[in-house]
């Protein structure tokens, strides 16, 4: 059984414009179709299919989401547009004199559609869908725009207005926008249907991770509660402010937390420093620097004037980080993951770099901590993270686990 997904849309037909029923919250395009008393007549146009292309031509619900889940991936790649677009028959239950009313709904589709286009059901029998590709230079809302109208035709021309009004139409373009306040899921979520069937497949494992998640954090504030007490005394007595550093970031699919760390800066700081190389280092254009004590060289900031005597040391042996168990017992992140990223760090983010938010939740420690950390690119940390996403299983988690240590004593990467 897959997934129902329930996305905002607005009845065809519908006068009011943008009104949203209830539905999870994403980022969404949604149009109303309007009525047209004289709909122009359908037919063979360029490389159009013509209504004699029925639901025989349409895929299975599994193959069509596996077909968007491979297109969304093309376009992280090619940096081209595409759109989905969703036919919601849920709301009647109307029949037609000839055929059921999906199908016909479905050959409206057949015969929008263009060669190149796929179309589907998105769940069987109930929700067609059908993907753009090949947009070219168009914007997204002007294709959306032709569509629409020829939706809108062929659905006036093919069924009585109270049916077409039952109806519920949605479209949505990758790349999306990530909007939303931070609160909950800010991707669109029909856009990814393989990550909630990934959930539904790894259920039981991710029980497991979460209860070593509960169990290993809960040790360590307990076990670590002297060292807190320690460090937090140094940092109070070394300079001015609080003891705790909180920050806003981005845990799996787009959703916002405040993140804890022991403080390792003068407080007050400007963070344009920081945010200028973030950006350079995202884009490939900062240089890495030669790591004090170190044969390796790192992508960091080595001599950031904002950082404490006591910061330094802490930074340099992953203290600072310890406060993020607390994160991790109450949920928001895990003991395993990629680190997460701060909400500006998106703004230079490529399409394909923020599928390593989408897949796992955010961690402490990961592959890219036990594998050169700030010695590597960020196209390679990325890489590492989409490959412990891949490759996941509670006994990776265990192993990585083991392996943190070394890489703290050691200090690879670490600055």
């Amino acid at each position: 059984m897959t997934n129902d997904f329930k996305f905002s849309a607005v009845a065809i037909g519908d006068s009011n414009l943008g009104k949203r029923t209830e539905g999870t919250n994403v980022s969404i395009s949604t149009v109303v179709l309007p009525s047209i008393t004289a709909p122009p007549k359908l037919g063979p146009v360029n490389g159009k299919r013509t209504s004699n292309d029925t639901v025989a031509s349409f895929v299975s619900e599994e193959e069509f989401r596996r077909m968007l889940c491979r297109e969304r991936k093309r376009s992280e790649r090619s940096r081209k547009h595409l759109l989905l677009m969703l036919v919601d028959c849920k709301g009647t239950t109307a029949r037609t004199t000839d055929k059921p009313l999906m199908e016909k709904v479905a050959g409206v589709v057949a015969a929008v559609i263009r060669e190149t286009d796929l179309a589907g059901w998105f769940e069987s029998d109930s929700v067609v869908g059908a993907i753009f590709t090949e947009l070219g230079n168009a914007e997204a809302s002007a294709a959306i725009k032709t569509i629409e109208l020829k939706m809108s035709a062929g659905l006036h021309k093919s069924f009585k207005k109270d049916q077409v009004d039952k109806l519920q139409i949605a479209f949505y373009a990758f790349p999306d926008s990530w909007a939303g306040d931070g609160t909950g899921r800010s991707v669109s979520a029909p856009l990814y249907p393989d990550l909630l069937q990934e959930e539904e497949k790894k259920r039981t494992s991710l029980l497991i991770k979460r209860a070593m998640d509960i169990v290993g954090s809960g040790a360590a504030l307990v076990v670590l509660s002297p060292l807190f007490l320690a460090l937090a005394a140094f940092i109070k007595f070394s300079s001015k402010g609080p003891v705790f550093f909180r920050q806003p970031r981005v845990s799996q699919f787009g959703k916002h937390f405040v993140f804890l760390k022991f403080r390792s800066m003068k407080v007050s700081t400007n963070d344009t420093i920081h945010k200028d190389y973030v950006r350079n280092f995202i884009a490939g254009k900062a240089a890495a620097a030669p790591a004090e004590g170190q044969k390796a060289t790192v992508y960091k900031i080595t001599n950031d004037p904002r950082v404490t005597a006591i910061g330094r040391f802490m930074r340099r042996t992953s203290l600072d980080e310890l406060p993020q168990f607390w994160n991790v017992f109450i949920g928001e992140m895990s003991l395993v993951g990629p680190r997460p990223p701060i909400p500006y760090e998106l703004e230079a983010y490529d399409v394909w770099h923020r599928r390593r938010l989408l897949e796992v939740k955010p961690g402490i420690t990961g592959l890219w901590q036990v594998h050169g950390r700030s010695s590597t690119t960020f196209d390679e940390m990325v890489r590492l993270d989409l490959q412990y996403s891949r490759t996941w299983s509670p006994m990776l988690d265990v192993k990585i686990l083991l392996d943190t240590p070394r890489a703290v004593l050691t200090g690879d990467g670490a600055y």
